[in-house]
């Protein structure tokens, strides 16, 4: 038998919780699809410097379970289940997790993105100690210090330019001899001083024992390996968004992320909600997706006020 609640929320990372704060406050009784792998990204990061209200920082973990609880507190219902199913074709909406069935008047995707790693192990066993898919969040943890970039599209260079406000030198691995970005991010990358570059190269491991202190380079033309004394790795190839489940039935962009009415979180199907790193390939903040969190929440409240449901 599937239970019906008026809203479900899908994902639980800053835009989950936030929406599931508003929409509870509204007394709608939110139902919060949290995710085996609840908090989204912000639970692979150690240290979250840039959130407002903590001027001594936090970390992503705590942060996110400040975020739960002040949900729950409101009367959300969180779970720690993954949505495997959803059906948008009629109302009211289904929403399965492999344990439970539920029918929802109004949905919101909060389901996040994924960065893209390299798939190493040393790689991963670096994370939050030197290795970060985020200049934004990471970047000032390592100043004064030599720092790697691995990419060679826009984001690549958007990351490199950033880390040079607090590096001492930033080196950008790219698997080619040319880079895949804009013109103009190339030309900005070839004048700033503090940016070298490592051509036709790709990371072979993650040098370090508790902290990341280099990485070994292999020459993918010629052959050989070098390694590179850095102490930071920010990986740049990308971010994959957790959108697999609305294929088909959502609108989506080329690479997979949502698409929503300009100035809203509204999609193209009538009751069904975006936000955060989801539907913004943009900027990818946690501030940012908590504001759009916000968003949608007042979008499903009004939508369900004007079908007489809420």
């Amino acid at each position: 038998m599937s239970q019906h609640v008026r809203v479900v929320i899908v994902g639980s990372g800053p835009a989950g919780y936030t929406a599931a704060i508003y929409t509870a406050r509204a007394e709608l009784e939110p139902l919060v699809l949290a995710g085996l792998q609840f908090g989204g990204q912000l639970m692979l990061t150690t240290d979250v410097e840039n959130y407002p209200g903590f001027p001594a920082g936090v970390t992503g973990p705590d942060l996110m379970d400040l975020f739960r609880k002040q949900a729950e507190r409101f009367g959300a219902r969180v779970l720690l289940d993954d949505a495997t199913r959803i059906d948008l074709s009629e109302r009211p909406f289904r929403v399965a997790t492999a344990e439970a069935q539920f029918r929802a008047d109004a949905v919101i995707v909060a389901t996040g993105a994924s960065a893209r790693w390299l798939g190493l192990a040393s790689e991963q066993r670096l994370v939050n100690k030197g290795v970060s898919a985020c200049a934004t969040c990471d970047g000032a943890l390592y100043r004064g210090k030599p720092m790697a970039v691995v990419g060679g599209g826009d984001t690549a260079m958007e990351e490199a330019l950033f880390l040079t406000r607090f590096a001492t030198k930033v080196t950008v691995i790219h698997r080619r001899d040319q880079l895949r970005a804009s013109k103009i991010m190339q030309e900005r990358a070839f004048k700033n001083g503090k940016i070298e570059f490592a051509w036709n190269s790709a990371v072979e491991e993650v040098l370090g024992d508790e902290f990341v202190t280099g990485v070994r380079i292999r020459d993918v033309a010629a052959g050989g390996t070098r390694e590179l004394p850095v102490e930071a790795l920010f990986v740049a190839i990308g971010h994959e968004p957790n959108t697999q489940l609305l294929r088909g039935q959502l609108e989506l962009d080329d690479v997979g992320y949502l698409k929503v009415e300009a100035g809203s979180s509204r999609t193209g199907v009538e009751g069904v909600f975006a936000c955060g790193d989801a539907m913004d390939p943009g900027y990818r903040q946690a501030v940012t997706a908590a504001g759009t969190g916000c968003m949608a929440a007042i979008d499903a409240e009004r939508w369900l006020a004007e079908q007489g449901i809420a």
